[in-house]
């Protein structure tokens, strides 16, 4: 490709040469024999990747055409370069400036450019070359195999391999090891690749081989690389986690052969240093594991054993084991423990008792001692000499020291003490140990007293026995017996005499029975005793009844038996039924307990079903007592079940409500089973089982009753003796359902219409169908009538005003109404819709728009869509496409499609509409997008004290995504809070306001081309407890009425000053314009169509702008230079913006302001800009001291051209500058303090600056 752009030139030249030579020299003008060359040639750059440039190349004298070239090939004579969307040239042709920019450069802009300037008459070609150098730094660093930060484990004297990498650098980045902070002398192995077109790999290998110093140590790469910063390096490290064997175990707190003490408190601490993983500690006591905790600080292992030392631990074996994952065998610490005690306890024995003259022998042994125990007796405090003394070796550790001694018992003495004393020289330590012998005398026979034979006790009666007996050695012990079984009762001595005393309360079991006192002591062998027998007369405890047979069915004869307890004398049965005596058979007595008798007593019952819960009741009479008891019995008859007569068999029931169904049936036994049946189908009992239906023994539980539940059930009760059943009907009502209405259906005017409504519901009447319509004379203009579910409305004579929605509305009580709107369809000529969101329409250049036309008609209409009074080309490949549907029985619609909109394509479009009815038509405008219209209509929702919920209708959208703001304050405040809506929602909610507070509220719309106007405030007083809230909309009223006066004087002048120029104005370009010619707009280095270019309207632009400017001023240029742009480019506008504002002290609210207020992301601190609705991508920084904006290419083309077209007119205040409708927007509302304070009531509300859009 080179090559043939070169020979192209060649030719040229040769042909320039050649035409030049035939010129005459006396022809030839002084600036042709200028040639044309470089004044400033590109130089060769390195940049870092992602960062911008911009190759200069300035020709002076040029008369070819210029180009640049990317490694030979050719990127075309355009400004904006087809396939490169990064690169442009910034071109100044008057000047001779052709530099080319490159954006967020990559390495494919890595290339040889060269700037070319094409041959011309007398003009060779000529080209300069420059290299671009882009400079990646590494993408990553990485240790190969392990995480960022890891740990890594080896094995002490193993070999270890590290290997760095770098990917994605241009040039190879360059790896330095380091050990902690301080780089590694040891030189790794290093290889660089190209992974890919100007894309290296380097790899830096390094070969450890850890010892255990290395633990814990930290290894890291770091990449260099002239792309890099040095202040923030790339690194990846690694620690190093060396694994080895523990140090030998050692311990501490004790050593070899000391001695210990019973009850002293030991601890011995094991420890081992070194190891990694760290040592685990073992104890071991005579070859069992101890369990004990270990503590591991930095490499040193500890486990500390406590304990008390005891007699087991004498001649103890410790054992401590030290080892890890990389010991052997376990490394072994040993010793055994010495421990010095006292016996516990002396134990001695022998007779206890013994009498004058015995001889008694006493032994004494001491628990185990270390060293053995001495042992000494003394008896009374005089030490005996006559023992004996030996010691053995005790199985538990130590020695056991026993002594025998023998003792003559003589009558100087009733008691004899014996003491043993045990004393362990090593320690100092006695232990005592003492022994009773106590000699024997019998006591005196006992007296009992306090009844007299033959005497006759009454039952329940109080009895108190008394016994005694005197002397004794050992004091004897008297204890009391009835039967030969032991009673328990107190006894007490005085002056060697000891008596008790037995408190009876008398009972039938008294009766012949013998009650016994004994005395005894060591000195007998056989107890004393003395006896009484009671006599006693009781009356019977219970009665006990018995049926035979044991199951009373009806027809059988059945005998009642009462037996009655033993009694003294006899008692007396009789029989009652129901409280009257009956006679009863068979009376009997036979002997009973204790000494009495039992009586016995039957009767005969024929039974039947009646006497089922008959009462009879058996009475036994003691007659000298006086006393008697009875007993009762209710005869239990069986019997199959039986439902109530009087049981409801009909239930009624709502649907999608619960219906419990209960029944009652009665039978013997009364345990009764229920089964529930439907159509034969039996119905489940089991509540797990998630159905609808569930049998509850005889209720019938229906958690959500369906219309198709109704029907006849039944129920069968089930007992031993029979079974019974019971039908029962469930009738289930349910809310009305609308099944049907008219539809599709139009008809003639003049003609009766019939609406038809049909319902499902139970129970359903004609009084429970509504026809309603708001506004409309149901009574005279309708008649409805109900037949088969189904309610008709007759409408006679209808009309074109008719047509609408009529309600059918059904209320059976048992739910929701049912309500349907049933659609009267007129036949009628279309009307078509006229509103905002149907007539303008706005899409951006280059992508798919729609234009939407709907109308009410009947029957169904076509449509026709005109442009310039043709209609146009409806093809499936055509510019233009429509589609068409019915939106409901009245209103249609169709949509007209236009492809890759265009600048032609904007302007008026007529719709037209027909059936056979008639026909209308619409013009809908179509233009460019634009700032949104103001919101049609500010309501207020829900109030609350300390909340208002605001909502709106929208206006047009201006093609364009809409977000909406609501300002508002408190009356007496001078500023405005601000809040924004969430994108696509059209209300909302404004919380921590004041109870009781009056609000001024208002809202507008912003899209990406500007913003609307507020509406007029609403006033609203927030309610106060029981106070309700008040709202009226209002202008904002606190101005003083002069003031108000004087602004509007003051806006009625400058409206006459105003139409007065502009007739002036009209009048005078009119005639200028008269013969001028409309300049070409071709442009081989034009803007992009696809920015947003703001175009004024030529006559009123310049109206409002003379009327700001000093026309005695011959200094003020822009007002020319607008003249002209306006001129030129008034023909090819097909956005016009009609009017410029002057930005007030009012503006909008700015995100952000002056002085404090100008933050990041947002450098720019102009008084120009302070008041517009910032974008980050159309503001750049502007120089402080010439006012002028530095680096052009960084703003928006749009602001561009403001400036470069003279329509942004700088001035002294930023009140007084003059910017263009849609790209700086103006608003009644006032601006933030000049201060840069904010307001903020709280978290919810937004403070300034706002958002970014």
């Amino acid at each position: 490709m080179q090559f043939w752009i070169t020979l192209t030139f060649a030719l040229l030249s040769v042909g320039v040469t050649c035409s030049a030579q035939v010129v005459s020299p006396s022809t030839a003008s002084p600036a042709s024999l200028a040639v044309q060359k470089f004044r400033v040639t590109p130089h060769d750059l390195q940049i870092l990747e992602g960062t911008d440039t911009l190759m200069r190349c300035e020709v002076s004298s040029r008369a070819g055409k210029v180009q640049w070239t990317k490694d030979g090939f050719a990127l075309g004579f355009s400004a904006v370069i087809p396939g490169f969307p990064r690169y442009s040239v910034l071109v100044d042709a008057a000047h001779g400036i052709y530099n080319l920019q490159i954006k967020n450069a990559t390495l494919e802009d890595d290339a040889e450019y060269q700037c070319q300037v094409g041959p011309a008459a007398g003009n060779p070609a000529i080209r300069a070359n420059a290299k671009l150098s882009i400079v990646a730094a590494p993408s990553s660093i990485s240790i190969d195999g392990y995480a960022r930060n890891a740990k890594v484990e080896v094995i002490e004297s193993q070999n270890l391999t590290l290997q760095c990498i770098t990917e994605n650098a241009n040039p190879a980045a360059e790896i330095v090891w380091y050990q902690g902070e301080t780089p590694m002398t040891l030189a790794p192995i290093v290889s660089i690749n190209q992974t890919s077109a100007k894309r290296f790999r380097t790899s830096s290998t390094l070969h450890l081989s850890p010892r255990s110093d290395d633990d814990f140590k930290e290894f890291s790469c770091e990449a260099r690389h002239k792309a890099l910063p040095p202040d923030v390096p790339m690194r990846a490290q690694v620690q190093l986690s060396v694994l080895y064997p523990p140090g030998p175990p050692f311990f501490e707190g004790y050593s070899q052969g000391e001695t210990l003490r019973r009850g002293q408190e030991v601890q011995i601490a094991c420890r081992s240093r070194g190891g990694n993983p760290p040592a685990q500690l073992v104890w071991y006591r005579n070859g069992e594991v101890i369990s004990s905790p270990q503590r591991t600080s930095g490499r040193l292992s500890e486990n500390v054993y406590k304990f008390t030392a005891n007699a087991s631990d004498n001649g103890a074996n410790l054992v401590c084991e030290a080892k890890n994952l990389l010991s052997n065998t376990p490394l072994r610490a040993e010793l055994n423990l010495t421990v010095l005690y006292a016996p516990k306890d002396v134990f001695l024995s022998g007779a206890t008792h013994a009498k004058v003259g015995d001889a008694v022998q006493l032994n004494c042994v001491t628990a185990p001692s270390n060293p053995p125990a001495r042992i000494n007796w003394s008896m009374n405090g005089r030490p005996l000499n006559n023992s004996t003394y030996k010691t053995t070796i005790s199985a538990d550790g130590g020695w056991v020291s026993s002594s025998n001694i023998t003792l003559n018992i003589d009558s100087q003495s009733r008691t004899f003490i014996t003491v043993c004393h045990a004393l362990n020289a090593e320690l100092s330590q006695n232990v005592v140990g003492s022994h009773t012998v106590n000699v024997l005398y019998p006591p005196s026979p006992p007296l009992l007293t306090g009844y007299n034979d033959g005497d006759i006790l009454i039952s329940g009666s109080i009895l108190k026995l008394q016994c005694s007996s005197a002397g004794g050695n050992p004091p004897p012990t008297l204890q009391w017996y009835k039967n030969d079984k032991r009673l328990n009762a107190a006894s007490k001595v005085t002056d060697n005499k000891i008596s008790s005393e037995l408190s009876l309360l008398v009972n039938a079991s008294d009766n012949n029975a013998i009650y016994k006192c004994e005395v005894q002591n060591a000195a007998i062998e056989i107890p004393l005793f003395a006896t009484k027998t009671l006599g006693v007369h009781f009356p019977p405890e219970t009665v006990k009844i018995s049926v035979a047979p044991k199951n009373l069915v009806p027809g059988i004869r059945a005998k009642l038996i009462c037996d009655s307890s033993s009694s003294n004398p006899p008692a007396k049965i009789s029989w009652w039924k129901d409280g009257i005596p009956v006679e009863g058979l068979n009376l009997a007595n036979r002997p009973g307990l204790w000494g009495g008798s039992v009586s016995t007593l039957e009767m005969h019952v024929n039974i039947t079903q009646d006497l089922d819960g008959s009462i009879y009741t058996c009475q036994s009479h003691n007659e000298v007592l006086q006393r008697s008891v009875h007993e009762t019995i209710s005869l239990d008859i069986l019997f199959p079940p039986k439902f109530d007569v009087a049981q409801i068999t009909s239930f009624v029931g709502v649907e999608g409500a619960p219906l419990q169904v209960e029944l009652h049936a009665s039978g013997n036994p009364m345990s009764i089973s229920y089964t529930w049946t439907k159509d034969g189908l039996p119905i489940s009992s089991n509540p797990l089982s998630g159905q609808r239906l569930i049998s509850d023994g005889p209720r019938l539980n229906i958690s959500r009753l369906g219309r198709n539940d109704a029907g006849v059930y039944v129920c069968e009760a089930l007992n031993t003796q029979g079974t019974a059943m019971l039908e029962i009907q469930v009738i289930v009502e349910y809310a009305p359902i609308i099944t049907s209405v008219t539809e599709g259906q139009s008809f003639a005017s003049g003609a009766q219409a019939v609406l038809a409504c049909q319902v499902q519901a139970r129970p359903l009447e004609a009084a429970h169908v509504r026809w309603s319509r708001p506004g409309y004379d149901l009574a005279t203009r309708t008649t409805s009538t109900f037949e088969n579910n189904t309610a008709l409305l007759h409408i006679d004579n209808v009309q074109r005003g008719d047509i609408g929605n009529f309600t059918c509305t059904v209320d059976n009580q048992r739910g929701p109404p049912a309500s349907k709107n049933v659609v009267l369809v007129v036949q009628t000529s279309p009307e078509i819709d006229h509103s905002p969101a149907y007539t303008r329409f706005a899409a951006r250049l280059g992508v798919r728009a729609q234009l939407i036309c709907r109308a009410l008609a009947s029957p169904q209409p076509s449509f026709i869509w005109r442009r310039h009074g043709k209609d146009l080309k409806m093809q499936r490949r055509n510019k233009f496409t429509s589609v068409e549907r019915q939106v409901d029985p009245l209103h249609f619609e169709s949509a007209l499609l236009v492809e890759s909109t265009s600048a032609d394509d904007y302007g008026q479009y007529e719709c037209v509409v027909r059936n056979s009815m008639g026909q209308a038509s619409t013009t809908l405008e179509f233009s460019k997008p634009t700032r949104p219209d103001t919101p049609l209509q500010l309501r207020v929702g829900n109030v609350s004290d300390t909340s208002v919920e605001l909502m709106w209708t929208p206006g047009f959208d201006g093609g364009m995504q809409v977000y909406y703001r609501v300002r508002f304050k408190q009356q007496g405040e001078d500023k405005y809070k601000y809040m924004d809506a969430k994108v696509g929602q059209q209300n909302i909610t404004l919380e921590g306001l004041k109870p009781g507070g009056t609000y001024f509220y208002s809202v507008m719309a912003h899209n990406e081309a500007g913003g609307s106007k507020f509406l007029p405030d609403i006033k609203l007083t927030l309610s106060k407890g029981s106070q309700p809230h008040s709202a009226e909309y209002t202008e904002k009223d606190e101005l003083p009425n002069v003031m108000i006066i004087g602004i509007t004087s003051a806006a009625m002048v400058l409206l006459v000053l105003n139409a007065a120029l502009v007739a002036w104005f009209v009048i005078r370009r009119q005639n200028k314009s008269q013969g001028e010619t409309e300049p070409s707009n071709d442009d081989a280095y034009s803007k992009d169509d696809n920015q947003s270019v703001y175009k004024v309207n030529r006559l009123q632009l310049i109206a409002n702008i003379e009327l700001q400017t000093d026309w005695t001023n011959p200094n003020q240029l822009p007002i020319t230079a607008l003249q002209a742009d306006v001129q030129k480019k008034a023909a090819a506008s097909t956005y016009l913006v009609e009017n410029v504002d002057i930005i007030q002290s009012t503006a909008y609210p700015p995100k952000y302001q002056e002085s404090s207020m100008c933050t990041p992301p947002y450098p720019l601190c102009n008084p120009d800009f302070t008041r517009t609705l910032p974008n980050p991508k159309r503001h750049s920084q502007r120089n402080s001291a010439t006012g002028m904006i530095e680096g052009m290419p960084m703003r928006a083309k749009d602001d561009h051209m403001l400036i470069s077209n003279g329509l942004y007119i700088p001035s002294p205040s930023p009140a007084s500058s003059l910017v263009i409708k849609g790209s700086y927007i103006s608003s009644p509302s006032p601006a933030p303090p000049a201060d840069g304070s904010y307001f903020n009531m709280s978290d919810k509300y937004m403070s300034y600056p706002p958002v970014t859009y």
